[in-house]
This record gives C-alpha cells, sequence and structure tokens, in this order.
C-alpha cells in the first residue's frame, strides 16, 4: 500500500530527490503551490531554498498575523525578498526577528493613516530598500541604519519637518542606484544632480522626478561624476531639460525619458523639443535609450546618437516612416521595445526583420498585427528572445507555428513577472 507520504509515483518510480528539484524549478510559483499540496514528500521538497531564489512574498496582514508555520516555511525558503505592506512597529519587530537575513524590502504604505515608518536596525544585510507613500523622519539616525544600502528607492514620501535626503547622503556612500519620485526630499536651492553624484561616488543609476533637474540657484555645480552611467527622468513635460545637467554626467550611457503625456509638436513644445535634441546631440557614449510618450519620435530621431544598441519607444502613433527614419539612424540596433499602443503596427510589423536584421531580443504586442506579418519575424536569424506584451486570439496557436518556424531557437515569453522593487513610475506599459 502506498505511504501518504510518498508521491503519487514513487510506487512505480523512485526519482532522486534532485531530479525533483529539477524538475520542479521549471514550474511556476502557482504551480509549485499546487504540487505542494499534494503530499508531505512533495511538500519538503518544493520548500528547498534553491526553487525560491528570486521569489518575494508580499505581506499584507489582510487578516491579521500570520502563523508561526507560515514563518518557518519562508524560514526554509531562506527568504531574502520582502514586500511589506505595513509599517506597524510591531509587525516589523517579528520580521526583524524571524528573517534577519532579508537583502532586499519593499515597504508600501495602503493608506494615509498608516503609521510613520522607521526602520529597525534588525536588518544586518539589508541592501536593498524601497519605500512608497510612508511617511518618515529623514535625519542622521535614519541615515545610520541604511549605510549597507547599494539601492534606494523612494516615491511619494511624505517626508517630516527639518529633514530631508541629504542629512542622510553621509551615511549612503555605498549606493550604486538612487530613485526619487513624486516627493519633496531635497531643500530648495541646491543643485540636485551635481549634489548627489557629487557625494555619492559610488553611484551609477539615478532616478528623478523631471523637476529635480530644473537650473537652480544654489551655486556652481560640484563637478563630473565619471561613475553616473544610467539617468531616469519621469513627468517631464514642456519644461525644457537643463544644458548645465549634462556636465555632472559626461558618460551617460542610458537614458529613459517618461513624459506626462503625448504631445503634438507645437509653440508651447518648442523649448522642450531643443533640449531634447541637444542631449541625444551631446550623449555621445549612449548605449541605451527609453521614451515614454511625448512628442512624436520624427521630431527627435535624428538626433538619436547611431552608437544606441538598446531602444525603447512607448510612444503612440509610431509609423512605418518613423520605423525606417529609426533604422536608418540605429543601423546596429540589438535591443528593441516598440509599442505604438493604443494605435499599432499593425502589416509594418514584417518590415522589422529589413529593417533592423540584428535584433537579439524584441518586445512588442501581437494584437492587431495580420498573422502572416507576425510570422515574418522568424526572418532575424540573431533573434534570442521575443516578448509579447499583449494576449490576443489565438496567440498559443500563433506561437507554436513561429516556433516552428524558428526551429525552438528564440524563446517566446508572453508574461513576464516585474520586479517588484521597480517603482511602477517607470514602467513601459501604457495599457494592460
Amino acid at each position: 500500500m502506498r505511504g501518504k507520504n510518498m508521491p503519487p509515483s514513487a510506487s512505480s518510480v523512485h526519482f532522486p530527490p534532485e531530479v525533483w528539484n529539477h524538475i520542479f524549478g521549471y514550474l511556476s510559483v502557482s504551480e509549485k503551490c499546487s504540487v505542494r499540496a499534494c503530499c508531505k514528500y512533495f511538500k519538503k521538497l518544493i520548500d528547498h531554498w534553491s526553487l525560491w531564489k528570486d521569489w518575494t512574498v508580499v505581506l499584507s496582514y489582510g487578516n491579521g498575523p500570520y502563523s508561526c508555520r507560515f514563518w518557518d516555511t519562508l524560514r526554509r525558503r531562506k527568504v531574502s525578498s520582502v514586500v511589506m505592506r505595513s509599517t506597524k512597529a510591531k509587525h516589523w519587530s517579528v520580521l526583524s526577528g524571524t528573517l534577519p537575513a532579508l537583502s532586499s524590502v519593499v515597504v508600501e504604505a495602503l493608506s494615509p493613516q498608516s503609521e510613520s515608518f522607521n526602520l529597525t536596525s534588525g536588518f544586518p544585510h539589508l541592501t536593498r530598500l524601497a519605500l512608497r507613500n510612508v511617511s518618515l523622519l529623514l535625519d542622521a539616525n535614519m541615515g545610520s541604519k541604511l549605510h549597507r544600502l547599494t539601492h534606494l528607492s523612494m516615491c511619494g514620501v511624505t517626508v517630516k519637518p527639518n529633514s530631508d535626503l541629504f542629512l542622510c547622503l553621509p551615511y549612503l556612500r555605498s549606493l550604486t542606484s538612487l530613485v526619487c519620485h513624486n516627493a519633496d526630499l531635497f531643500r530648495k536651492g541646491v543643485r540636485v544632480v551635481d549634489t548627489l553624484v557629487a557625494l555619492l561616488p559610488e553611484l551609477k543609476h539615478l532616478s528623478l522626478s523631471a523637476k529635480y533637474t530644473c537650473p537652480q540657484v544654489g551655486g556652481p555645480g560640484l563637478g563630473t561624476a565619471s561613475s553616473l552611467s544610467s539617468l531616469e527622468l519621469i513627468d517631464c513635460s514642456t519644461r525644457p531639460l537643463p544644458e548645465d545637467t549634462l556636465s555632472a554626467i559626461p558618460s551617460l550611457k542610458s537614458l529613459s525619458v517618461f513624459y506626462k503625456s503625448s504631445l503634438q509638436e507645437s509653440l508651447e513644445m518648442s523649448a522642450g523639443l531643443a533640449s531634447l535634441r541637444n542631449w541625444l546631440g551631446r550623449l555621445t557614449k549612449l548605449s541605451s535609450l527609453t521614451v515614454v510618450k511625448g512628442l512624436p519620435v520624427s521630431s527627435y530621431v535624428a538626433s538619436i546618437p547611431a552608437g544606441v544598441t538598446s531602444l525603447a519607444l512607448v510612444v503612440p502613433g509610431l509609423s512605418s516612416k518613423d520605423l525606417v527614419a529609426v533604422a536608418t539612424q540605429v543601423p546596429n540596433l540589438l535591443h528593441l521595445h516598440i509599442d505604438p499602443w493604443p494605435s499599432h503596427l499593425g502589416a509594418h510589423t514584417a518590415r522589422i526583420p529589413e529593417l533592423f536584421p540584428k535584433l537579439r531580443s524584441l518586445r512588442l504586442r501581437q494584437e492587431h498585427v495580420p498573422e502572416e506579418d507576425f510570422l515574418c519575424l522568424h526572418q532575424l536569424q540573431d533573434l534570442q528572445c521575443l516578448e509579447i506584451l499583449d494576449r490576443g486570439r489565438n496567440l498559443s496557436g500563433l506561437i507554436e507555428k513561429f516556433q516552428a518556424l524558428t526551429k525552438h531557437r528564440v524563446q517566446v515569453v508572453t508574461s513576464s513577472q516585474r520586479d517588484m522593487f521597480v517603482c511602477p513610475c517607470v514602467s513601459l506599459e501604457l495599457s494592460s
């Protein structure tokens, strides 16, 4: 008789745990949970830490505190990444006591009445911290708890009076990535970009609300930062991008510009357009460019550096003429994300292999693209990954035909898991 602690197939198939572990590695999180419920044997195997390396657990406390059994499961899985939707001190005390080895924490306040957030000192291995819609005091005491951080992200943060991020900067010299969105984190009259890159010597990625790049009256810049290689600007509008900011980032390799809306050329936009063209023209080392919404591509395509190999255009109204202009400007493009929603590429999709023959990865929408035009993508001989951003009718059948044409050499992705640490402000999705 088969024991209740053995897997259903144990009487006929005797796989060692290592084989089961390899098989389970191909399962999604939901599939792992289903297998885990089959029997105690599979439950033990599924909870092995190697199957949960990149998993992030979301703690919402919607039904009260979690049980000891729940925390034991997380410990067995060696969970290192958590999304914490509570700022209550008692919840943080339990978290630091049960999972002190956490290296990545996202804090999300779900209501304006949430308690003020105060990070405990019980996370000696914490290197990545994201704060969203929380209230906190930014001072030297808080900074001393953050000295190990390499990644700090703050969005919608409410800072208490007489405090700002600059009070913490002396403790954040190990930061390689800093995100500051939709919050008044800096005192007025300070040249934000210059100051940040001067005081954070290891900083490589900086993401800011566009208002922080406005010319300030706080005196001359603080020099250049050769280490900063990636800059993101969100909530851009008609305001021109300040040219003096470029002096602090001479070696920029990646630029992402997120506009508030899609805009047509007009007198109101002339200043903003001129500054974008100027930025692109001066960033000679740029290899990656992302533009979300904003002006028509035709208005700045001629200024895109020819050395760009990764390009994301989430811009409504892309035309066949635009695609030709882009292909002419960046002949060595390897990675392309193209999304003209709510318009669509349609039959223009068939021209992608002709225009961008060197592509290794491609992200686009499939709906409204005729089947024969979509299947033309199999002509991309160097393509390694194709990500489909929507789910049109008969998508599975279309993928089967595409994989048959490519002899399964291309990985097709239909639903990529969002990195919970990445701020939603820099999502490349115009619509779900």
